[in-house]
């Protein structure tokens, strides 16, 4: 991919973003699955530690301090919370199943969500340093 127009990531027909907490292990691993399958490159990512990712989550309404969800711009539309999960793994290739959870009712979906991200640093750790993916993801970061 060449450098992203950052004003047009998200829209229709152009590449979706991902922001996430670069400092959580959970978070982290999230956006190395989706990178590892997202073998059309239809996502680029953004740490909410990062100049821009910290901008970005500020203009979504996210802390960037204490941020309690990723968003997942796509098609227009920003995601958070369960929508955020939904929307990424639904748009990778033999994950459109996932898209059925939308079935499910979404206070629910968000309860759910809002537990693990209000515990994810003591269940699953915290980085020292924020995580880009090193070398491999290099070229889908923004930062």
């Amino acid at each position: 991919m060449n450098t992203p127009d950052l004003a047009k990531l998200g829209q229709p027909g152009e590449p979706g973003l991902i922001l996430y907490d670069g400092v959580c292990v959970l978070c982290s691993n999230w956006f190395r699955f989706v990178a590892a399958r997202d073998v059309s490159r239809k996502f680029y990512f953004t740490a909410i530690q990062s100049p821009y990712g910290r901008t970005l989550a500020q203009q979504l309404g996210i802390d960037p301090e204490s941020p309690q969800t990723n968003a997942v711009l796509l098609d227009g539309k920003i995601n958070l919370r369960s929508d955020s999960a939904i929307a990424a793994l639904s748009a990778l290739p033999r994950w459109g199943w996932v898209a059925a959870f939308r079935l499910m009712p979404k206070p629910l979906r968000d309860a759910l969500y809002t537990l693990i991200a209000r515990n994810r640093y003591a269940l699953f750790g915290k980085h020292d340093v924020c995580d880009l993916g090193g070398q491999r993801y290099a070229d889908r970061i923004v930062s």
